[in-house]
């Protein structure tokens, strides 16, 4: 399996690749959610929070969701060296939109109940759910509530891996931040979710090479998942 540096050192090359649609795609989804957010404002001033508005922010909310969802899938293509498209995000909108919603929600359910208890249990969950919304765009075949257990299998054996891996990029979103979000739309936003792709590629297929998931549980057979048939 890749180290951390060498999946970050591959993000950059295959980001290179694609730089314009990389940047496209993490600017589309901002801009969806600052109009997402300007859109509750008004609907809020102009009749309250009423019936209306709450309709309109679960509406929001949930298409930024699965828009997020669709986005992940974009960027491992990015990984992959296939071509990634902008459009895709909304394209996507149309398949399995309950499917990836229920998915996400299912994995937010289970980390605030697990949070519930303690702080620690909550974030351990959290890193065994992490490629939850990964598997739900990659594995189109794999049920909603069953992506969030082949994400367990996956990062069995890999939570502390997860968790360093996330803390590994504090210090640029820091600086995504200090820029007013220019560095993250131009490098940082692009860059993260390339390697989180490479991440998840490379765990999902160290985790097939173990037998502790198998392609059938993926809805894929060993070709499609780019393995040798002994993989």
């Amino acid at each position: 399996m890749k180290t951390r540096q060498e999946i970050k050192a591959l993000a950059r090359e295959a980001m290179r690749e694609q730089r314009s649609t990389a940047i496209l795609i993490g600017l589309m989804l901002l801009v969806l959610g600052i109009a997402s957010g300007a859109l509750d404002m008004i609907v809020m001033f102009a009749f309250g929070m009423g019936v209306l508005y709450y309709i309109v922010y679960t509406v929001g909310a949930a298409v930024l969701v699965v828009v997020g969802v669709n986005l992940l899938g974009e960027y491992i293509k990015v990984w992959n060296r296939e071509d990634a498209k902008v459009m895709a995000l909304f394209t996507g909108l149309k398949v399995n939109f309950l499917r990836k919603l229920g998915g996400v929600l299912w994995q937010l359910l289970w980390t605030v109940l697990w949070s519930l208890l303690l702080i620690v249990p909550g974030i351990v969950k959290s890193m065994s759910y992490y490629f939850t919304p990964n598997i739900l765009v990659d594995c189109p075949d794999v049920k909603a509530t069953d992506a969030i257990k082949i994400s367990m299998k996956i990062t069995e054996g890999h939570k502390m891996d997860v968790f360093i891996f996330i803390l590994s990029w504090i210090g640029w979103f820091i600086l995504s931040v200090l820029s007013l979000m220019i560095l993250y739309v131009v490098y940082v936003g692009p860059y993260f979710y390339t390697a989180d792709a490479g991440f998840y590629i490379e765990l999902r297929n160290k985790a097939l090479r173990e037998g502790r998931i198998t392609p059938e549980e993926l809805g894929k057979t060993a070709q499609e998942l780019g393995l040798s048939s002994a993989y």
